[in-house]
């Protein structure tokens, strides 16, 4: 299927499911319609065809199927017109005969290939598991190949799947993993944005109930207040349950910062908080509305935490505590439902925190004259702003976010710390949209706020701020204020955690991008090798994340021309990402795509062709065809055969990355240059002197005036040039250009 035929489909999916998994069909069914794609892919065109600013429609059937063996004709034209298909897959769906008529169809289309799989329960090939054959997930249609005449085979398929059930995927990954199938893309371009830019942070609700007590660390807090009294009284009483308010939020995020590793032989945190939640139980018997309120309190700490599955049952505990008292009070009960869909925001179950968020705030908004419920009501409304930033529909989380602004700046001192806050989401929120200019206005606004607020001294909302605008500066190329606030981040952050942690190894890590991207390979290097003596020292010789530096630091020996010292460390880097994220991780294939360049370049011809059409194939099944990083492996492999034959072959690969880096890229990106020359050098290699020729010398122009160029490319693209011209007996042409290397840059 072409990216024009791709195109053309009325669906971009065809949903197929048994009706017991009816709730995951309409949470799937809504995610992918919702979803956003993230703008820099917007408009690409890869094997699925153009990416759209939305992946939708989706077809989904709401109806029993007919008792007839036949589909029918509705959900044939479905079919037909669907570019993929999505299994839902469960025990229920593996029983059930539609859900294998519609695979069987879609397989009889030639799709076999664009049909992914959703597992949400039971276990993929449990058939053939002595005693767990009814736990099978898979349809027959979907374990096995079809013959050559349509019927299903013995011959074992492998389906495509994404994995939602517990300790697997998760439901965002499996939802990421989905789209980027249907829209033709690696898993890493639509993730890889979002976790590079920052780690969001939780938006805590304090607990504001007029009973409180941190049970954790044996404090106890308690303020009654009773509202028919003398306005003295209700003063005093507001003003205790303040106070107990904001103990509460202290503990709360005292408990979040809190390492319990730390702990060396004293009491944990975790532990304490066992300690807490029994004591609940035993000490506070026939007192449900104080038990709720401490249920929700640990639960909000557990949060804290990071331990969500512990937060999530505790939270339920105390919603369904709240729900059974008498007189029923909405508003504790809207403070539950906001603990609990922020756990579930965390646990990536989007739908059910959405529509907790929604009934939480239809309730709080009848109250917010009161300043706690109003506080509260803007902490709702940034929770659901988060729960649209995860599934992508950055547009509708942009007025809850302005929103939150106004109510804090209307209720809170200026400068408040929450105020900035605000702000600062409004700017990452612009962010996603691509609105860069609003969006540097808000972090400005935001970080010149938090200084005033904060003072000199190091905090970690300062850091995190910096860091965000350093982002956004280094992706508009404004590198050296972008510098200036990426070493202004680090160095607080190793005032805040110390020399050695994972923020400085990751600010480490950004410098050397930058660095790179402005061709200072002397700095690039010591900051790549900083960042991978940290990140060994914090997880081990073995680990994705040392893989990934090394990976980073290999490419900068390469453009320093040091071919012994890139081999040897890619080399090691990809053995690494082999054993720690798999041997078909795109980490790992393009690492392969890389060193097998290299090793070309190095003359060791026969292993790089092996490696680069390993490469070549994984990249090609975990992309799709047209993917960028496909026509990187094709422009070393061109290179490779250039030298070895078969140049039929050699031509091809390079006439067939050039369109794909110019469709991926544009005419005047540096790469497409690159993609030139290796054509010319095929074509000189097949003695076709005059095509060669200007591809030849168009190339190494195009790169030697582009300063975004990287300079080993350069320096290849000079040396091919110049090698044609001796090879011609142009001796004087060959002078002139060899020459010009004195004028590019070190190292090139």
């Amino acid at each position: 299927m072409g990216p024009a035929e791709a195109s053309a489909y009325k669906y971009k999916a065809f949903i197929s499911y048994s009706h017991r998994d009816e709730k995951w069909a309409r949470w799937l069914h809504r995610a992918l319609e919702t979803y956003r794609v993230p703008r820099h892919l917007v408009g690409q065109q890869t094997s699925m065809g153009v990416i759209p600013v939305r992946p939708s429609p989706v077809f989904r059937d709401r109806d029993e199927l007919p008792s007839a063996t036949d589909l029918g004709a509705k959900l044939r034209e479905a079919l037909e017109g669907s570019a993929c298909q999505i299994v839902i897959c469960s025990p229920a769906s593996a029983a059930s005969h539609w859900v294998n008529e519609e695979i069987l169809s879609f397989k009889r289309l030639g799709r076999a290939e664009r049909i992914f799989a959703l597992i949400v329960g039971g276990e993929p090939y449990a058939s053939g598991m002595p005693g767990r054959e009814s736990e099978e997930c898979f349809p027959p249609a979907l374990r096995y190949q079809l013959d050559l005449d349509g019927k299903l085979s013995d011959v074992p398929a492998e389906p495509i799947a994404a994995d939602a059930r517990p300790g697997k995927d998760g439901k965002s990954n499996a939802q990421i993993k989905l789209l980027a199938g249907m829209l033709g893309v690696g898993f890493d371009a639509l993730r890889q944005r979002e976790l590079q830019r920052r780690q969001r942070r939780l938006v805590m609700l304090t607990s504001a109930a007029l009973t409180g007590m941190v049970v954790a660390i044996g404090l106890a807090t308690s303020a009654v207040i009773a509202r028919n009294e003398a306005q003295l009284q209700r003063e005093r009483a507001e003003k205790e349950a303040e106070t107990a308010r904001k103990t509460s939020a202290f503990m709360v995020g005292l408990f979040k910062v809190a390492d319990p590793s730390q702990a060396r032989g004293q009491i944990t945190a975790v532990e304490l908080l066992q300690v807490g939640a029994r004591r609940i139980d035993t000490e506070l018997k026939g007192q449900p509305g104080v038990q709720a309120t401490l249920m929700d309190t640990i639960g909000t700490v557990y949060t804290g935490l990071g331990l969500y599955n512990d937060a999530h049952t505790m939270l339920e505990r105390a919603l369904a505590q709240r729900r059974a008292l008498a007189p029923v009070d909405p508003r504790e009960i809207a403070r539950s439902q906001v603990h609990l869909a922020q756990v579930l925001t965390e646990k990536a179950e989007l739908e059910a925190a959405e529509r907790l968020f929604n009934e939480a705030i239809a309730v709080l908004q009848g109250s917010a004259s009161e300043f706690v419920s109003a506080d509260e009501l803007a902490a709702a409304l940034a929770g659901l702003a988060e729960v649209y930033f995860r599934a992508g529909r950055y547009p509708e989380a942009e007025p809850l976010l302005a929103r939150v602004y106004e109510i804090r700046r209307a209720r809170l001192p200026p400068g408040d710390p929450a105020i900035a806050d605000a702000l600062e989401e409004l700017g990452l929120n612009q962010f996603d949209q691509g609105n860069y200019e609003r969006a540097e206005i808000y972090l400005r606004d935001a970080l010149a706020m938090r200084r005033v607020s904060l003072g000199d001294a190091p905090h970690p909302d300062v850091a995190e701020n910096l860091n965000n605008l350093a982002l956004l500066l280094m992706e508009s190329s404004r590198f050296e204020e972008s510098e200036r606030l990426f070493q202004e981040a680090m160095t607080m952050n190793s005032a805040l955690y110390g020399a050695v942690h994972p923020d400085v190894a990751a600010g480490l890590n950004n410098l050397g991008l930058l660095y790179r991207s402005q061709g200072d390979l002397a700095k690039a290097e010591e900051s790549y090798s900083n960042a991978l003596g940290m990140q060994r020292q914090l997880r081990g010789e073995k680990h994705p994340e040392v893989a990934r530096v090394q990976s980073n630091l290999a490419f900068v020996y390469y453009d320093e021309g040091q071919l012994a010292r890139a081999i040897d460390t890619m080399r090691e880097a990809m053995e690494m990402q082999r054993a720690t994220s798999g041997p078909r991780h795109p980490d790992t294939a393009n690492s392969m795509s890389a060193l097998g360049r290299w090793l070309s370049e190095a003359g060791k011809d026969a292993e790089a062709a092996v490696l680069l059409r390993q490469a070549l194939a994984l990249l090609t099944e975990l992309h799709g065809a047209d993917h960028p990083d496909v026509a990187i492996a094709e422009l070393g492999l061109a290179q490779t055969l250039a030298r070895t034959g078969p140049l039929d072959e050699a031509l091809a690969m390079a006439k067939s990355a050039a369109a794909k880096v110019d469709e991926a890229f544009g005419p005047e990106h540096w790469i497409a240059a690159v993609a030139g020359s290796t054509e010319g050098s095929v074509l000189a290699a097949m003695g076709r002197p005059a095509e060669a020729e200007p591809l030849l010398k168009q190339g190494y122009e195009a790169l030697r005036d582009n300063p975004s160029a990287r300079p080993a490319y350069l320096r290849r693209a000079r040396e091919s040039l110049v090698a044609f011209y001796e090879e011609s007996g142009r001796k004087d042409l060959a002078l002139t250009y060899r020459q010009e290397a004195s004028a590019v840059a070190p190292g090139s």
